[in-house]
């Protein structure tokens, strides 16, 4: 074994490629598969190969599923079985601790790991609500006038904020960018309540993971392993696999193209890897099948853990290069297909038959089979999987505490931000409309106040008049004597000039 070089295991028995068996580093970025049924070692390979990483200068991501990879944080314990083992492979081992970052999307068990809603983007967030393509393409235009309108999306109040705008807007909305449908606007709404009621809201926040954070390398020139506590959050598959394949995702996006080098800039494990990729749809199946291409120029490994190589696409099967296999029970007709799929994965080795040795592989046993110094497949080997440094089982609440305080991100990541974004703008509109609104209101009442205040004056003087009239003392209508003689006499008198001027006028014309 040279410096460029880590060790999986040793051989069982005899036979081409037998003895020690080696993961060249060079050789790393190209992908690695381990698999097996519950309890024939898998967590223990995984632990080994991330110590092994860890000491080669190369930072690692693992999800500790079950709660026992977090004893890589801590010397490991000899016993009588440990050591034997040791000596047969011609290891000196020593027990020896790890430098170890806790992640926990909880913030229980580890430093808060969380993401932004715009950074994970309308197809995650789709995949993570579980959402239909009717209710996906609303994704994409809330993200879109989001975008246009400059408003943050960071947390999951701030997308239920865009929503209920573009629901209340629809009209003008789908106009612009596409049909709005209320029914729509309410299936996602309840799709991020229950998001919420298993922990999703958690996930989203600042201040947001950066990946440099994952990439540390200690003082003694070792590679820290991000351990992300996953025991929780597993009860919560969709979640999980969301949140794995979006940090994938942004490390294939994120950093720049190296070619092959000397080792990998960092190695990711994916552990439970079948829930990737149940009940998927295709655009995002091919999302994956790219980022597992391309991502090895970024220097990045990747290794897929789960229980059968019939979980993993054959597009992706396909670029995994290393090929570790824990055993396999066939006892039903899907399990013995699964088996002989395992066994035509690897190159095939004359001295013994893979499918029988899948079956009758012992607890910490594997078949192995890695890259060569081409790139081609070595003949399939079995191998006892060397034992870890690291304590093998979880650590204690105390350990882990001790370990949190000295953690290099927790200044960084202990306390939450929640900055002005989407949520509070779109409230602060909506409280200054419904103010405004208010004090037209109360403007138009005033106004109206005001009137009916002029009409009842108006009304009360015009009542007031008509009293005033009703109490005057009232003429009376009957004549004096004088006045009705004085009447009389003008009248007569009127008459007598009237006849005499009519006379003249007629006497005048008829002379």
């Amino acid at each position: 074994m040279t410096d460029g070089e880590i060790l999986v295991g040793l051989g069982i028995e005899s036979g081409e490629r037998d003895g020690i068996q080696t993961l060249r580093l060079d050789r790393a970025n190209r992908h690695g598969l381990i698999t097996g049924a519950t309890g024939t070692g898998k967590t223990v390979t995984l632990q080994g190969l991330a110590e092994s990483f860890s000491a080669a200068g190369v930072p690692v991501f693992a999800a500790d599923v079950k709660g026992d990879l977090s004893g890589i944080a801590m010397p490991g314990v000899a016993n009588d079985k440990l050591l034997a083992r040791a000596q047969s492979m011609g290891l000196d081992w020593q027990p020896k601790a790890t430098p170890t970052i806790f992640w926990d999307l909880f913030g229980e068990k580890g430093c808060p790991v969380r993401a932004t809603v715009s950074e994970m983007g309308p197809t995650l967030v789709s995949r993570l609500l579980g959402l239909e393509d009717a209710q996906a393409g609303l994704i994409d235009i809330v993200f879109q006038v989001a975008d246009d309108q400059k408003l943050l999306l960071l947390d999951l109040d701030d997308l239920q904020a865009m929503l209920l705008n573009v629901g209340q807007n629809a009209r003008d909305i789908s106009l612009k960018y596409g049909n709005v449908a209320a029914a729509t606007v309410g299936a996602v709404q309840r799709s991020i309540l229950s998001l919420r009621t298993q922990g999703g809201a958690h996930l989203f926040g600042e201040p947001a993971l950066r990946l440099e954070d994952l990439m540390r390398i200690g003082l003694d020139g070792r590679g820290y392993v991000n351990v992300l506590a996953a025991d929780k959050l597993i009860n919560s598959p969709g979640v999980y696999a969301t949140f794995l394949l979006w940090l994938m995702s942004e490390l294939f996006e994120s950093l720049p193209e190296v070619g092959d080098q000397p080792k990998p800039r960092m190695v990711f494990f994916f552990d439970e890897a079948h829930l990737l990729f149940t009940d998927a749809p295709k655009p995002l199946l091919q999302k994956i099948e790219q980022v597992v291409r391309l991502i090895r120029s970024k220097g990045v490994s990747i290794w897929f853990i789960t229980q059968s190589p019939a979980d993993v696409p054959e597009t992706v099967l396909a670029q995994l290069g290393t090929r570790i296999q824990h055993a396999l029970r066939a006892y039903t007709p899907n399990e013995q297909q699964a088996l002989q799929l395992a066994s035509r994965s690897f190159r095939a080795n004359p001295a013994f038959d893979t499918a029988d040795a899948i079956q009758n592989l012992g607890v910490g046993e594997a078949l192995v089979s890695t890259l060569d110094e081409k790139g081609a497949p070595t003949m399939v080997a079995k191998t006892k999987i060397r034992p870890p440094y690291g304590r093998m089982g979880a650590m204690t609440p105390e350990e882990r505490a001790s370990i949190l305080v000295q953690s290099p991100v927790a200044m960084t990541y202990g306390t939450a931000v929640n900055r002005e974004s989407a949520y509070e703008l779109l409230n602060g509109r909506a409280e200054a409309n419904a103010a405004a609104a208010a004090q037209a209101a109360q403007a138009q009442e005033q106004a109206r106040a005001a009137q009916q205040a002029q009409k009842d004056a108006a009304k009360a003087q015009a009542e007031a008049d008509r009293a005033a009239r009703a109490a005057a003392p009232r003429r009376s209508n009957r004549e004096t004597v004088l006045e009705a003689t004085i009447k009389s006499m003008a009248r007569t008198a009127g008459t007598q000039i009237t006849r005499q001027l009519v006379r003249g006028i007629l006497g005048g014309l008829l002379r």
